[in-house]
């Protein structure tokens, strides 16, 4: 069970961006909880469009819960209950009028572990697009061959189509697992950790496909590894006990950032 921070956290009012666009998600006293035990504490925080946005923090932090609130996998665990408000360009993510399968097409998941289905290549990319009414053929080809251009997969696969994703390498079904995900042309995408398994040449790939992918989605990753929130996020949030401690461009959180916490955590003095 978490318990919440005695010291007051820098960001007692809600992490602003500068002035601009509007934002994409905004987050307002958002707590969460499982069932009794609190694991998020009046979260606030904007987060913008167009941009790499990396969440931060030790093991049970609350970032990874933070993530599945932004597309509401959280509903699917019995006793599981947030407040607080949660925006998506302006609507109300829980909304009661809010279609849950709709909101999962604009906001996509990329997991940790890759997932491919049991299924050939071109199979996992136009599942998606398929469970939508999608039947031209032609149609599902420019979709899947689109998908797997935009996660940097189709030269190394167009040959090979009709081939089992599970014959593919980890860091190929990973980059499988994001062109799925955008086949369906998501606004943003979550990524929980997504290169953790993966080596250091596959990382490097997928770190390379955050840059393009901000030029059409805003994307929101989660991640151990501060050199990679460094190398690829804009913006960037430490949180630490369910509290979200510090959130700025990711230049000042790693280079003079306003809490002891986050510069203690960056530097590696605990963690």
């Amino acid at each position: 069970m978490l318990r919440r921070p005695t010291i007051n956290a820098v960001v007692a009012q809600p992490a602003q961006l500068a002035p601009g666009p509007a934002p994409k998600i905004a987050l307002n006293d958002v707590n969460f909880f499982y069932g009794a035990s609190q694991a998020l504490f009046k979260v606030n925080l904007q987060i913008p469009a167009n941009q790499v946005t990396a969440f931060i923090g030790p093991s049970g932090c609350g970032k990874s819960t933070l993530l599945r609130c932004l597309n509401r996998l959280n509903d699917l665990i019995e006793g599981a209950r947030v407040e607080g408000k949660l925006l998506l360009d302006g609507m109300d993510m829980y909304g009661p009028h809010v279609d849950v399968t709709d909101l999962r097409k604009r906001v996509g998941m990329v997991f940790q572990k890759s997932n491919p289905f049991p299924k050939p290549i071109y199979d996992n990319v136009a599942y998606g697009p398929r469970l939508q009414g999608a039947r031209d053929r032609s149609a599902l080809d420019a979709i899947v061959e689109e998908s797997l251009k935009g996660a940097g997969l189709w030269e190394e696969v167009k040959d090979r189509l009709h081939a089992s994703a599970l014959s593919l390498s980890g860091g190929q079904q990973q980059r499988l697992c994001i062109a799925r995900a955008l086949a369906v042309k998501p606004d943003i995408l979550l990524m929980d950790e997504p290169c953790s398994a993966l080596d250091p040449i596959a990382t490097a790939k997928i770190e390379e496909l955050l840059f393009d992918l901000k030029k059409e989605l805003t994307v929101i990753i989660v991640t151990h590894n501060m050199q990679q929130a460094a190398r690829v996020s804009d913006h960037t949030g430490f949180f630490l006990m369910g509290e979200l401690v510090e959130f700025s461009d990711t230049k000042t959180i790693f280079t003079t950032p306003k809490d002891r916490r986050t510069e203690d955590y960056v530097t590696g003095r605990f963690g």
